[in-house]
């Protein structure tokens, strides 16, 4: 008997232009497209060619003309700033649509662009709205992100203005955004005509000539209505750091967008519209953009705008008080917060103080979930956690267990089933096919599905080189990883994280599994460093939960021993060292390959989105005190 998640993935890949030309007939569209997919110019695959909509007017207008503008859109909590928030569509109709009025006012026009370089503030989310409302393509830039790199953004965009604050908040510091702002503009060579500043009410900056007070920007703005836009036109640019140092701009198409975002709420999430959902990222990166904003406000539930840390605003509780309070049904996440967590509150006593009756189901993304978080996260919260993989190019999950297809089994390491729309497939390097459990690059034959990325912002033959090219006809997505005999898929690594041992090609998601499972490890990465005899050996890297007290040397022992026993002496895994804290992103990502040429001896460049610098000469200290790096 072929379930319902079967029954919908093989329509949805059997007939992709009849299932998506259905699922389109349930968003607003100011001329239905008749033209469901054009695939005359390979791999430039546009879909609802015809048709014309706009992002703002099915995100706000619609749920208000349909009689819910009573009901809060936006529920915004800051334990930072000990404040919160609430907005019902109908005010954030009003607010977004008279900010949109005084971007008209400066002049920009549908097809401008305009960076959001912004803290996690209600604001932030009406500029993006307010953007979309008059067709201005936005390109949001993490707040407090270097200089240097927003510079090559403002360049490669030719943002038109920047939105901006004056400054972000993280536990225990103030990062002040105008001396970032100043240095990016002397940087760039393209000028924007104008700062607008958001004054925060305990942190207030002078203001130099080009730069307006957010307030007095809208004072005298008159309402504007939403913008007609034809559905291949683009509703932002999101840059990710590219290997060349010229960051690649991922655009999305305004059409797509809207159609898969809003069906995924209810097909992937199992959320409703009168539902609390909560996804704890932050806007600068693609979690924020799909699911704080978008996605949840064309669905027409309530979301949960957070500003804040899983841990340290003030504690390892404040989710499960935000959930409790807010009576959040499902919470998204990447694993790193839920690790944080564990590590410093191991036993959940902080859990233990809350009501989280209303809590049905949580998410994790951002890498790869290790089984033993997957694990401790379930028999604390007694739901479903679901692992699901995606992409800053994607938009939305290509593997997930779609709650609202109903649940399949959980493979603790893996994320599931291909969600309908992607044909996931397992490349061998010589292009061909690899069987069930074998090891080989991850791609998605084309053409993708809606709301993923038509190119790169002026790009096009980048796009074609870097993605589309080295398997013609497939969407190369840079991870490794099979696809087992139940057609479940296992991402193991970035395809760069594979290493190369004597001839044995091993991925490091693995053997990072196995160290997670030892009951002192809070988290770890594993990482090829050069080995004049083997090519490549693995090294591990451990930190410790709060208030263990055995000796490092006995827990590295143990963990060189779990490896050889789960995944070989094949593995050569000799060394793991325990050191303070890993190195990361802002998103959470392990800074592996950092890591890796520190440890090579190598040059390498303070990665832009790295958390905190200090911690890589924490880290060369380790690895030189472990005859691993040569001083």
């Amino acid at each position: 008997m072929t379930t319902k998640y079967q029954e919908i993935y093989q329509r949805s890949i059997n007939n992709a232009e009849g299932f998506w030309s259905e699922v389109a007939n349930n968003v607003f569209w100011y001329k239905k497209p008749t033209k469901i997919l054009n695939s005359d110019n390979p791999p430039f695959y546009k879909w609802f060619q015809d048709g014309t909509t706009n992002t703002c007017y099915n995100a706000v207008d619609l749920h208000v003309k349909n009689g819910n503008g009573e009901k809060v859109a936006i529920i915004y909590d800051s334990p930072i700033t000990n404040s919160q928030k609430k907005i019902t569509y109908a005010q954030l109709k009003d607010q977004v649509s008279i900010f949109a009025g005084a971007l008209v006012n400066q002049g920009i026009k549908k097809g401008d662009r305009v960076i959001i370089y912004m803290p996690m503030i209600p604001e932030a989310a009406i500029a993006m709205l307010g953007c979309a409302r008059i067709g201005a393509v936005h390109s949001v830039v993490f707040g407090g992100f270097a200089a240097n790199e927003l510079a090559s953004r403002i360049d490669d965009s030719k943002a038109k203005i920047i939105l901006s604050a004056s400054c972000g908040y993280e536990p225990g510091r103030t990062i002040e955004y105008k001396p970032l702002l100043k240095k990016a503009i002397e940087l760039a060579k393209h000028k924007p005509e104008k700062c607008i500043i958001y004054q925060r009410k305990d942190f207030k900056v002078d203001l130099e000539k080009n730069e307006v007070d957010w307030n007095e920007f809208v004072k005298n703005a008159k309402p504007v209505e939403c913008v007609e836009m034809n559905a291949n036109e683009y509703a932002y640019i999101l840059y990710t750091s590219g290997t060349t140092g010229v960051p690649k701009g991922i655009v999305r198409d305004i059409g797509g967008h809207i159609v898969a975002l809003k069906w995924t709420m209810k097909n992937i999430y199992n959320i409703n519209p009168d539902d609390v959902w909560w996804s704890a990222s932050d806007m600068g990166w693609i979690v924020g953009h799909s699911y704080i904003v978008y996605a949840p406000l064309f669905h027409g539930c309530t979301t949960v705008l957070f500003e804040g840390k899983p841990v340290g605003t003030p504690d390892a509780g404040v989710f499960w008080r935000i959930i409790s309070e807010h009576k959040v049904k499902s919470l998204f996440t990447a694993p790193t917060a839920f690790r944080a967590i564990k590590k410093e509150d191991p036993n959940g006593n902080f859990f233990k103080k809350y009501n989280l009756s209303s809590f049905e189901t949580l998410f994790l993304a951002g890498e790869r979930a290790d089984p033993d978080t997957l694990k401790w996260a379930e028999s604390l919260l007694k739901v479903p956690v679901i692992d699901h993989w995606w992409q800053t190019e994607t938009s939305w999950a290509i593997s997930a267990n779609c709650a609202g297809l109903g649940l399949s089994k959980t493979k603790y390491g893996s994320a599931c089933k291909p969600v309908p729309g992607y044909d996931v497939r397992i490349l061998k390097s010589d292009g061909k096919e690899a069987k069930p459990n074998e090891m080989g690059d991850v791609v998605v034959k084309l053409p993708l599905p809606p709301g993923t990325f038509p190119t790169l912002w002026n790009a096009d033959q980048r796009y074609k080189e870097t993605y589309m090219s080295n398997y013609p006809g497939f969407y190369q997505t840079y991870d490794a990883g099979h696809i087992d005999e139940d057609g479940y898929v296992w991402i193991m690594s970035r395809t760069d994280d594979i290493i190369n041992v004597a001839g044995h090609r091993l991925s490091t998601g693995a053997m990072e599994e196995v160290l997670a499972e030892h009951k002192d490890v809070a988290e770890c990465a594993v990482l090829g460093i050069a080995d004049k005899l083997k090519g490549q050996l693995p090294i591990g890297l451990l930190t410790l939960k709060a208030g263990v007290t055995k000796k490092h040397e006995d827990i590295s022992k143990e963990c060189v021993q779990m490896i050889r026993e789960k995944v070989g002496p094949v593995a050569a895994f000799k060394t793991a060292i325990v050191i303070k804290r890993l190195p990361k992103t802002r998103s959470g990502k392990i800074l592996r390959g950092t890591v890796r040429k520190i440890a090579d001896g190598e040059e390498y460049k303070m990665p832009a989105t790295i958390d905190d610098p200090a911690i890589l000469n924490e880290i060369k200290e380790d690895l030189k005190k472990h005859n691993i790096l040569k001083s």
